[in-house]
């Protein structure tokens, strides 16, 4: 075919230009990631997050209070005895009253369970819960109050009445058959909660959880249709966030099925579409049973923080054992794998049995445990009806009772018949009873929360801990560029005389400080720093039975 010359002079430019748009195509991911990262920083400056220098700025994150709550369980606004979108939100005021400043809403979305967990529609909200204009309502309100909403987000699998794993199972040749994990004979090995193969109509199927079948992450259409869901939640809804179930078991490496590389990779990548998606997000992981250590691998470029579980045990069992050897092992583990303290901190969830269970009861124990998780390093979370001091053991349903607003019938929960039977204690521990009683472990909440929030040092500051000289005494310091605080508790149910505080390491000037108390009674002596270090210090010449102290230090 002849050309003419005009053709032939602009072919090159043709060809150059198509060069230049090629290098912009395979450019734009790392241009956008770049501007969201610059972006990032500038939204966690504008949001100003309380820094306690200007070259120190936190996210909004480290210094919330969270408040994990079971929608089904919480308020039920129109009497069908199932907690819903509307009943939150009518609570709103309570929560902000008590000092919450974030919200974790259990899964949301429509599913067959009780529990929410195996999602059928994740553009969706449960009818039972309300509408998603009710949601958004509820988003709303909560934001004009100064309240981020973050909301429960299961990746790893779906419900087995899920309109893509139906089709999957009735069909080999359906779209969606390589959506999930299958195999054409039993493979037979088990999975880390048991029986991982199970019998569908063409073939057997992968599933962590019976009836919740594993979404293939190696399939790349599963994960543009998960980015489509959490791009629809934190851009057309507004959440804040999400924490995500079970990400540990995300992606499998044949019988490796837990933590593994592909998970990792897949998170450093879902961390930049999410923070392109908005960068000021938020994603907590459960990574069931998570240490420091194994905490450290998810954060930082996969996942904002994890949740400590080694810790959360930590403050049970010092708590139960009237030792601080737990504490004081846990913490010293987490020091040295993130010294950041970028974890999620709790005392217990919705998986386990309810504190004051695990405590027998005991109202003091549940006062010391909160003071520790208030006064310790993490951003902490409350379950719902912890700060009341609900009951409930296992099967899960008993640790997912309605919320013990009165002691009427129903609880004040609802006005008609609860969609469970009511907790153990809820004649005695609920709020009505315990709102202007300045002894009760609400009122403590109330106190700790509000200290909690006053205080740098606790949101964010360095830890030291202490020598005590006795293990029925727990001993650390916090400290901030602004302030320096003193943590002791008789983790006993005894008084307490012999013991002493020393310490090296102290980031402070050598002096003498004055000891200013912020909880507990009475005045306190100076106490010396030499060298970055003291010892042979008693702040409280005798402490009570589960008593409970913080010391400002001044110079």
């Amino acid at each position: 075919m002849a050309v003419s010359k005009g053709s032939k002079k602009r072919r090159p430019a043709g060809r150059l230009f198509s060069i230049i748009l090629a290098i912009f195509e395979n450019m734009k991911k790392f241009i956008s990631f770049f501007l969201v990262t610059i972006l990032l920083a500038s939204c966690i400056a504008f949001a100003g997050i309380h820094g306690t220098a200007p070259s120190q700025i936190h996210p909004w994150w480290q210094d919330a209070i969270f408040y994990e709550v079971f929608v089904r369980s919480f308020n039920d606004s129109n009497g069908d005895g199932i907690g819903d979108f509307n009943g939150i939100t009518k609570k709103l005021d309570y929560l902000k009253d008590l000092g919450i400043t974030a919200l974790w809403l259990m899964p949301i979305f429509p599913s067959p369970s009780y529990h929410g967990y195996d999602v059928t529609d994740y553009f969706n909200a449960n009818p039972q819960y309300g509408t998603l204009e009710d949601f958004k309502n509820l988003l709303s309100q909560a934001h004009q109050r100064g309240m981020h909403v973050i909301i429960d987000m299961v990746y790893n699998h779906t419900s087995d009445q899920n309109p893509w794993f139906v089709s999957a199972n009735e069909d080999p040749q359906s779209p969606y058959r390589n959506w999930y994990i299958w195999s054409s004979t039993n493979p037979a090995y088990m999975g880390p909660l048991g029986v991982a193969w199970h019998p569908g109509k063409q073939g057997f199927y992968y599933a962590v959880y019976t009836g919740m079948p594993d979404l293939n992450y190696r399939n790349p259409a599963v994960t543009t249709e998960m980015n489509k869901v959490t791009s629809f939640w934190l851009k057309n809804i507004g959440v804040d966030g999400f924490r995500l179930d079970s990400i540990m078991y995300l992606i499998e490496e044949g019988q490796k099925q837990k933590n593994t590389k592909s998970t990792h990779d897949w998170l450093k990548k879902f961390y930049q579409t999410y923070k392109a998606d908005n960068p000021i997000a938020f994603m907590v992981g459960e990574v069931g049973g998570a240490d420091a250590a194994l905490a450290a691998t998810y954060t930082g470029d996969q996942l904002d923080m994890a949740f400590e579980f080694e810790l959360a045990t930590s403050f049970i069992n010092s708590v139960n054992g009237g030792s601080n050897s737990s504490i004081d092992s846990a913490l010293s583990f987490a020091q040295q794998s993130l010294p950041t303290w970028q974890f999620a901190s709790f005392l217990t969830n919705h998986d386990q049995p309810r504190t004051m269970t695990v405590l027998n009861g005991n109202v003091d124990k549940a006062k010391v445990a909160a003071f520790l998780l208030l006064t310790s390093p993490g951003t902490p979370f409350i379950y719902y009806g912890e700060e009341i001091g609900m009951e409930g053991d296992k099967p899960d349903p008993n640790i997912r009772t309605p919320m013990q607003w009165t002691d009427a019938a129903g609880a004040g929960f609802t006005s008609g018949m609860p969609w469970e039977s009511l907790g153990p204690n809820y004649q005695t521990a609920n709020v009505a009873a315990e709102l202007n009683d300045p002894n009760s472990l609400l009122s403590f909440y109330h106190s700790m929360i509000a200290i909690h929030k006053q205080h740098p040092a606790l949101r964010y500051g360095d830890l030291v801990l202490l020598s005590t000289g006795n293990p029925g005494v727990y001993g650390a310091l916090r400290g901030s560029s602004s302030e320096t605080l003193l943590i002791l508790v008789n983790l006993t149910k005894s008084p307490i005389q012999a013991y002493d505080l020393s310490a090296t390491g102290v980031n402070l000037a050598d002096g003498k400080y004055t000891l200013t108390a912020l909880v507990g009674n009475g005045t306190a002596p100076t106490i010396i720093i030499q060298k970055g270090a003291f010892a042979d210090f008693k702040p409280a010449a005798e402490m009570p039975a589960f008593s409970t102290y913080l010391y400002k230090l001044t110079p």
